[in-house]
This record gives structure tokens, C-alpha cells and sequence, in this order.
């Protein structure tokens, strides 16, 4: 679920503004409980893989899902296994979307078959490119024929649950050879598509290459184009842009994902996994954000012995809440409404932060935002630069938070 490239460095960068702000003005505020519920959705995450990808810098119940790494790795009986405990463990739904995230190198039709007699439904397939040399660039062991292979597969044994993946701003790419790509991949896709940019981290096979100069950076002009038409593109066959990275048609939304864009409760199990859950069964009433041990071997020995393998807990004040609420929910084309926004901030509605800021009536005036009867949310043009628009909307919200929020002393 990460933010493509500029527009995760453009979240960061507010929220690390808006953090200081907050520290350096001495805010205080007692953490917000979050709009009790029984229902979460659960990550699992699979932490190997057969290779690692030059770009990949991971340790390698309404919904489940198997994430990585490459969890079709995994025997499909271990994924019936955990399915089991998590059944036994809470009620899941036997309609509830379970999405594994699959390579086409380790995920054969036969294998895929045996997943979904395990209580898979849905896939997530890894695919990243359909041109032999990025995907040796980007370290992948699957060629374009053995992904169109898999996608033929998966159609068949899960018609209209299939995703697939598209990178896009590699090194030397360039926008006309990738936009083909991607007008291939619709004679062969299913009804959802993700578009994820490619970022270099450090440590990485890549960063290294481009740091040496034997790899050229890649071109962030190229790959916001790339993104803009590509975009274009999807909507004109048919797809709605429902997220910033995400696309679908015939309503095959990812009802996993669509949980950590409204900051619904998501437990993360595995090594490196990340949660955001009332822990209501330890008689909590605040909102955490949990992280789980990174090493696999460190992980299964703190399960082995505390029966967990939580190795950090948070609990999230109201502002830092808020904020989340507003840039997950601005991530996708329904944004944010009043009600949803009532749920976390009871006494300070959008029209309270938003509605008298000159800044934001800019952005309104621009075409870039909508503030009206339905709540706030991103235009068609504003979805594609949304890391420049929270560099407003964040520091606004915790300004209009800081006018509301009592002051030391005076209780609340």
C-alpha cells in the first residue's frame, strides 16, 4: 500500500512538517479512542522469496491478505492452516476476500488450483513489466511470457479476481515504449490494475547502480507522464481510478485495501507487519500502531516465547489519528465525507478546518479540491498531485487543532 514514488517523499515531508510544528508549539491532547469496532481486516506477511528483487528493500475479519515477499511460496497447506486459526480465532465470513500475492515464476496453475482448495479467492500477481530486459533490470525470474502465462491461469481459476502489477519511472524508461505496455496488458488483464512507481532505496541492488553511475536515475518528469497518460489510458478502457495507485472495473475494488484508505482496524502478523487496531480484548480504548519484529528468525523465537511478536506499540493521539484520516482518504476518488470525518473528529467538522482557509480556497478556485454537501475529496487533476495538496492541507489541519485543542490545565 505505499504511495508511488514523489508522492510518498511529498507525505512524508508534511507529516514530518506537521510533527514539528506540533513539537515545537508544546501541543497537548489526551490520545483520541477511535469509533469502536468488531470488524478489522488481517495481513499476513509471507517474508521470503525465491530471489531478491534489485528494487526491494523488505526483510524478505472482514478480509485476509497474503502479502511479501512472495507468499506463493508457501504450500498451500500453510495458508489452510492459518486460515483455519484465524477462523477459529474470529469469525471469517466465507464470503471475505483472501488475496495471496503471487510471482509468476512460483505460481504454476496447478499451484494456483491448490490455493484456492486452501480458501484463496482472489490474486495479486506480481507481474511489473512485460519487457524481457526491465525485468532483469529490476532482478525478477519470470519472463513476460511466463507472466502472461500465469494471468491466463489465474483468469481462468478466479475469473474477475485477478490483479495485476505495473511499475513504471525505471531507469532509462521511456514513456511511448511503457504506454504500449500497458495497452498490451488490457488484451490480457482482468478488472483490476495497480500502477506503482518505482522507488530507489537504499541498500538496494538499484540504488547502488545509480549511485555508481553504471544506471541512469530514473526521470521523475518521465515518469509523471507515464503516470498521467497511462491513467488516461485505463479510464478510457473502462477502469475507475478509485485510489491513487489503483484501478478497477466491473466493481472489482480490493475490499482489503479499501480498509487501510477509510483507516479502518488492520491486525499485521509476520515478520516486519504493521497494524492499526483498538486492542480492545486488553480492555484498550485507544487507537495503536503496532509493528512486528523484522528478522524472521527473531520473530518466530518471541512468538516461540511471548506467544507474539509485537516489538513495537504506539498509541495514536488525535491529531496524528486525523491526519492519516485525511491522507489515506484523500488517496482515493471518493475522499473524505462528513460522516466518515464525524467518525474520528466529533467536534471539528471540514468545514471547521478546511472552510475558512485562503489556501485551500486556492486550491479549490484551481480545480484541485472539492469541498461541498458530500465532504472533501481530490479532482480528477488533483488525485495526480495529492503530495503537493496535503503540503497545505496537513499543516492546516493541526493549526485549526491547535485553536481547538484545550490548553494545559484546563482539562479535555
Amino acid at each position: 500500500m505505499a504511495l508511488p514514488g514523489a508522492r510518498a517523499r511529498g507525505w512524508a515531508a508534511a507529516t514530518k512538517m506537521a510533527q514539528r510544528r506540533r513539537h515545537a508549539e508544546g501541543a497537548k491532547g489526551s490520545p483520541s479512542p477511535a469509533p469502536p469496532s468488531s470488524r478489522a481486516a488481517l495481513y499476513v506477511h509471507w517474508p521470503y522469496c525465491e530471489k531478491r528483487c534489485s528494487y526491494c528493500n523488505f526483510n524478505k475479519v472482514d478480509s485476509v491478505f497474503f502479502g511479501g515477499g512472495t507468499p506463493s511460496l508457501a504450500s498451500p497447506n500453510t495458508v489452510a492452516a492459518v486460515l483455519e486459526a484465524v477462523d477459529q480465532a474470529a469469525h471469517l465470513p466465507a464470503d471475505s476476500e483472501v488475496t495471496l500475492e503471487a510471482n509468476p515464476t512460483s505460481a504454476p496453475g496447478s499451484r494456483l488450483a491448490a490455493f484456492g482448495a486452501a480458501g484463496i479467492n482472489r490474486l495479486s500477481i506480481g507481474l511489473q513489466s512485460l519487457d524481457d530486459k526491465e525485468l532483469q533490470l529490476l532482478g525478477r525470474t519470470h519472463t513476460a511470457s511466463d507472466a502472461l502465462q500465469t494471468l491466463a491461469e489465474a483468469r481462468r481459476l478466479f475469473p474477475g479476481r485477478v490483479s495485476v502489477d505495473l511499475m513504471l519511472g525505471l531507469p532509462a524508461q521511456k514513456s511511448g515504449p511503457w504506454l504500449r505496455q500497458l495497452q498490451e496488458l488490457l488484451g490480457y488483464c482482468d478488472d483490476h490494475i495497480s500502477l506503482y512507481q518505482l522507488t530507489l532505496e537504499r541498500g538496494t541492488a538499484l540504488f547502488t547502480q545509480v549511485q555508481r553511475g553504471t544506471l541512469p536515475a530514473p526521470d521523475p518528469e518521465a515518469a509523471a507522464e507515464m503516470y498521467q497518460e497511462g491513467r488516461a489510458l485505463l479510464r478510457e478502457a473502462g477502469f475507475r481510478q478509485y485510489e491513487v495507485s489503483n484501478f478497477a472495473r466491473n466493481g472489482a475494488l480490493s475490499t482489503h485495501n479499501w480498509t487501510y484508505w477509510q483507516c479502518g482496524q488492520y491486525l499485521g502478523v509476520g515478520p516486519g507487519a504493521h497494524g492499526r487496531f483498538v486492542p480492545q480484548g486488553a480492555g484498550g480504548h485507544t487507537r495503536e500502531a503496532r509493528i512486528q519484529t523484522l528478522e524472521p528468525d527473531n520473530w518466530m523465537k518471541e512468538v516461540t516465547l511471548f506467544g507474539h511478536g509485537t516489538r513495537k506499540r504506539v498509541p495514536l493521539g488525535e491529531l496524528e489519528l486525523l491526519e492519516e484520516v485525511l491522507a489515506m482518504g484523500l488517496r482515493t476518488d471518493v475522499g473524505i465525507t462528513h460522516q466518515h470525518w464525524q467518525r474520528f473528529a466529533s467536534q471539528l467538522s471540514l468545514w471547521d478546518v478546511f472552510g475558512s482557509s485562503q489556501e485551500v480556497k486556492a486550491l479549490l478556485v484551481q480545480g484541485l479540491l472539492l469541498l461541498d454537501h458530500r465532504g472533501l475529496r481530490c479532482s480528477w487533476e488533483g488525485l495526480a498531485v495529492l503530495d503537493s495538496l496535503l503540503l497545505t492541507l496537513l499543516p492546516r489541519l493541526q493549526e485549526a487543532w491547535l485553536q481547538r485543542a484545550p490548553s494545559p490545565g484546563q482539562g479535555g
